[in-house]
């Protein structure tokens, strides 16, 4: 390890740092705008210049890669005269518009020049203009604050991997933007607004709306897939005004998909914000008492074997608890949380991502198997992407051929290739059997299909064939779409033996007019249609599919308006907390669930979301480690048979709209239009 002097410390640093580095790992603040600790190295805006003995200039420390006995100095008179120097060349053509830009109060371009800027400037000529760049719904440009720090090129060519961005021209001449004007076409699109060091790239749903200062700010979980994105709800008032992440190295790193951070303004459209009842026909607007008295005397005077309930993609743990406890006691388990009706076992490692997201740095083979992780989870596949780019992983992909933003060995349309790895006769086979680290990712619409439970047993069959499960490494992955799911099944929030009903089994009873009552917990991706002359119960937080439905509405709360559980697709349990009050009379879920039981002959036994986190523990004990993954046992799942050599189908046709919150987002259904070439009307009530 070489050994250099900082500021007259001695201090030993890793071999590959840059002096940059290590002068962080001191404590030493230096300034930079195109140096960023997940992107290459440019080099190009030369503000972390600091003094280097035997140098005759300053060097750039982000590009300079320290070595044994460099003398280091970050607070000279040079350091500091050229610190000024380069300020005052970047603030030449700079427009001096901080007053109406939405970086403003958030600006590494302010701070910086307050704390290394020069007091006064000499410049007296015309500024630079430049016409502003077209990129999508999502991002604003205002390319005359432009820098040219390169990032969001960067970011797009090597974590995006869609290298749509790039640069024309040279010095004050260069212009960034697409070449031919066009939206940007990547899932992760949004990041670039975080990256931009000024104001040149800023959120366009976001424009005008608030200031950074004037937000309530409340860390939280992201719910729009089954990552578990780490994210900073901020607020003002009752408004959710923007959604930002927070960095976690395990989970999601610093970034978040556009559905994560633009379908916030669904939050405030077609929501339930009161109880409703169907009398004669009519949804009709009634109190929480009569609701709550109709609901429970629904359920105490029906049978058991007559009831159902589903919980749906958003819901959280504690609501599920509630529900599957109001259920059992009386006398239901016909319970699902699995709306595709996709076929895990009761083993749990028959249902999570066993590798976990970090693991996947560490993979030297991936198999994916009937999944569009770009769509499912454009997070994780950044994470492939990254590992690919390493130039020591091998990927191979069975299902429909798609752009992944790396490149892979396409194995087969259907799932008779697993049968070609299983036998040898793949190519791939060989690659796998190399591999000291493989990895498959099932996707959870493979295990959806009618012959999904073959499918889970054929994949488990190929962990154990090619060694993916030793000691420190399990290689089998379910990659989940859901929020909820690896939740509600951990708590058993589904069919407990053969004789009660999957969320198939309750469409087929109810369609057939078998059920009297069914209990939808925010399930709204189910075929309504199928639900019979059953007594509906709706509870969540938005006229879909399930509301419209519905004879009975209880208007629950979002997942920024309570403080929840969820579990992400590694099995990693995580907490939200409420970032604004429910909306109107919406209640918190798991409330809702206790006050029915109030008014049956059985309560249930908690009063305090405390309570419920005990209950949750006692049936599971995974509950007890808060942001911890849970050692994982190895077991037998699946059902042999033969595989349907059906083509695999996508699980996500729209990646812009897939829960109840993205359909009911403008924002969203501008994207979706933009992907699709049509034409967005930009004037929408916001009613």
């Amino acid at each position: 390890m070489p050994t250099i002097t900082i500021d007259d410390v001695e201090i030993q640093v890793e071999r590959g740092l840059t002096v940059l580095q290590a002068c962080e790992l001191l404590g030493k603040e230096i300034p930079r705008f195109c140096y960023h600790e997940r992107l290459s190295v440019a080099g190009n805006c030369r503000m972390c210049l600091v003094e280097m003995d035997r140098s005759p200039k300053p060097i750039a420390s982000c590009a300079m890669p320290v070595g044994e006995g460099m003398i280091i100095r970050t607070n000279t008179e040079m350091v500091k005269k050229a610190r000024e120097g380069v300020m005052e060349f970047l603030l030449i053509n700079h427009p001096l518009d901080c007053p109406i830009c939405d970086q403003g109060g958030e600006c590494d371009l302010q701070d910086q020049a307050m704390a290394y800027g020069f007091d006064k400037s000499r410049y007296l000529e015309s500024k630079r203009a430049v016409k502003d760049k077209y990129l999508g719904p999502l991002v604003s440009t205002i390319m005359t604050r432009c820098i040219h720090c390169t990032r969001c090129i960067r970011f797009a060519e090597e974590i995006a991997g869609v290298p749509e961005l790039g640069a024309t021209g040279r010095g004050e001449h260069m212009e960034v933007g697409t070449y031919i004007e066009k939206a940007l076409t990547s899932e992760l699109s949004g990041n670039i607004v975080d990256l931009c060091p000024v104001g040149a790239l800023t959120s366009k749903p976001y424009a005008f709306n608030a200031r950074s200062w004037e937000l309530e700010k409340t860390e939280s979980i992201d719910v729009m897939d089954a990552i578990g994105s780490n994210i900073r709800v901020d607020t003002r008032g009752s408004e959710v005004m923007r959604i930002l992440p927070r960095n976690n190295d395990n989970v999601n790193e610093e970034w978040i998909s556009d559905k994560t951070r633009h379908a916030c303004d669904g939050l405030k459209r077609q929501r339930l914000d009161q109880p409703y009842l169907r009398k004669n026909g009519t949804l009709t607007p009634v109190n929480w008492p009569e609701i709550i008295s109709v609901v429970a005397q629904k359920l105490s005077n029906t049978k058991g074997k007559k009831m159902a309930a589903i919980a749906g993609n958003l819901s959280d743990c504690e609501s599920m608890v509630a529900l599957k406890d109001l259920m059992t006691s009386v006398g239901c388990n016909n319970l699902d949380c699995r709306q595709d009706n996709g076929a895990v076992g009761d083993v749990r490692a028959s249902y999570i991502f066993n590798s976990t997201i970090a693991g996947i740095d560490d993979a030297d083979a991936i198999l994916i198997i009937g999944c569009n992780p770009r769509w499912e989870a454009p997070v994780l596949n950044a994470r492939i992407r990254k590992r690919y780019l390493t130039g020591q992983l091998n990927i191979g992909l069975i299902g429909t051929k798609l752009d992944l933003t790396y490149k892979y060995q396409h194995l087969g349309d259907d799932p008779g290739s697993i049968d070609d790895l299983l036998d040898g006769s793949s190519e791939f086979s060989q690659i796998l059997q190399k591999a000291d680290r493989p990895m498959v990712i099932l996707g959870s619409g493979a295990v959806a299909r009618l012959d999904g439970a073959v499918i889970l047993f054929k994949v488990r069959k190929l962990a154990e064939k090619f060694e993916m499960i030793s000691d420190g490494w399990n290689g089998f992955n379910l990659l989940q779409s859901a929020a909820s799911r690896v939740g509600g099944l951990d708590l058993g929030f589904k069919p407990n033996n053969k004789s009660t009903l999957d969320t198939l089994g309750i469409l087929k009873a109810a369609s057939s007019n078998k059920l009297d009552l069914i209990y939808l917990l925010g399930a709204d991706e189910i075929d309504a249609s199928k639900l019979g002359n059953a007594f509906v119960v709706y509870q969540g937080h938005h006229g879909d599919t399930g509301a419209h439905r519905a004879d009975a509405i209880l208007p629950g709360a979002a997942y920024t308006e309570k403080n929840a559980t969820y579990v992400n697709t590694e099995g990693r349990v995580q907490r939200a907390f409420m970032a604004t009050l429910p909306l109107g009379d919406a209640k918190e879920d798991w409330s809702i669930i206790r006050a029915i039981s109030g008014s049956m002959a059985s309560p249930l036994p908690y009063d305090t979301i405390a309570q419920v986190r005990q209950r949750m523990i006692e049936i599971n004990p995974v509950f007890s480690s808060i942001d911890e993954i849970a050692d994982i046992e190895w077991g037998i799942f699946g059902k042999d048979g033969t595989i349907d050599r059906e083509t695999f189908e996508p699980a996500i046709e729209n990646f812009y709209m897939t829960d109840t919150i993205s359909r009911a987002s403008i924002t969203m259904a501008e994207c979706t239009a933009t992907a699709n070439g049509d034409v967005f009307a930009e004037v929408v009530s916001d009613d």
